[in-house]
């Protein structure tokens, strides 16, 4: 009976011991392969292993506060993606953000004063500590210390809101002057159906001075044109030059010079000036390089893991921990 006894609380025990709950997800893992760690910048590091602390000026206040670097990360998620996406395409974007400060740390220069960064969306990205919540809060922490990498360096971490269906290299979308990283590429993005109707498909009316400002601004002094055609395209089906008579006018400079949130992409469909009035019709919204948080968003809700999103729109590169 003793025996019976003893066997029975062991059943119970184990019966309880696996039952009490499940266990908590594990973070995010970094990638398996030996790879090359990037060096945190001097100016921000604290050692080896340990959180970076980092300069930002914030635009809000004029004033420039110090901080740790996943509490800046945590306000650039909130002011980069909405905040009740998907979880992976939170931590996809985490990663990113976390990359991107690095990588700018370590090769730019703020334009303000004693700062490492900004909160200038102009300068770096965009930052909204009100808009943070449990989902970006959660994506963060399970993303801690991670950063996308090649051959140990971090990467140009560009992202944008819609592909309108397929992502474009540097040259194309941002007319990049540097060499063509090895690790972007051309890549299909399933954003198409999942992005508001807005961004899918747009049309935007720039009357003729708004137009020769625009030009001016990039440095191309003309007075008049009679003629407005779409010309060269990149690998994407992008536009990258728009001819106006017959001068060649790079069209993402273009888009920025006359503004990026009306000419909100360069896959454009039509451009037909009216000898006042110049109007664009064109899909998707940003210039198409990196990952496309639609796009990101779509492959959450298909299952993709945040390192599976990250992969798919850059190429041979690898995602790895700097700090615990």
């Amino acid at each position: 009976m003793a025996k019976i006894k003893w066997i029975l609380i062991f059943f119970i025990f184990m019966f309880v011991s696996t039952s009490c709950g499940t266990p908590a997800k594990k973070p995010i893992q970094p990638t398996k392969e030996k790879t090359t760690l990037p060096k945190i910048p001097d100016k921000i590091s604290r050692g080896y292993n340990k959180e970076p602390v980092l300069k930002v000026y914030i635009t809000q206040t004029g004033k420039i506060e110090t901080m740790p670097l996943e509490q800046y990360v945590m306000g650039t998620v909130a002011g980069e993606i909405k905040n009740d996406w998907p979880l992976e395409a939170l931590k996809a974007q985490a990663i990113l953000a976390r990359s991107y400060v690095l990588n700018f740390v370590n090769n730019e220069k703020s334009k303000y004063t004693d700062a490492d960064i900004s909160t200038d969306f102009e300068e770096a990205q965009a930052w909204n500590p009100s808009n943070i919540n449990s989902n970006i809060k959660k994506a963060v922490n399970d993303t801690r210390g991670l950063v996308a990498v090649y051959d140990g360096k971090y990467i140009e971490a560009w992202f944008h809101s819609d592909a309108a269906g397929r992502t474009a290299l540097a040259k194309e979308g941002l007319n990049y002057k540097k060499s063509e990283p090895p690790y972007t590429e051309s890549v299909k993005s399933d954003d198409i159906k999942v992005a508001p109707p807005n961004i899918r498909n747009w049309s935007y009316t720039f009357t003729k001075q708004e137009v020769l400002s625009a030009l001016n601004k990039m440095g191309i002094e003309i007075s008049d044109f009679k003629t407005v055609k779409i010309g060269a395209k990149g690998i994407s089906g992008r536009t990258v030059l728009l001819d106006f008579d017959k001068i060649p006018v790079n069209a993402p400079d273009f888009r920025i010079a006359i503004g990026s949130e009306k000419m909100k992409s360069t896959m454009l469909d039509s451009v037909k000036y009216d000898g006042s009035n110049l109007t664009i019709k064109g899909r998707g919204f940003g210039h198409g390089v990196g990952m496309s948080q639609w796009g990101a968003y779509q492959m959450a809700k298909n299952g993709a893991k945040a390192s599976d999103i990250i992969m798919h729109y850059f190429r041979n590169i690898n995602i790895v921990k700097l700090w615990e």
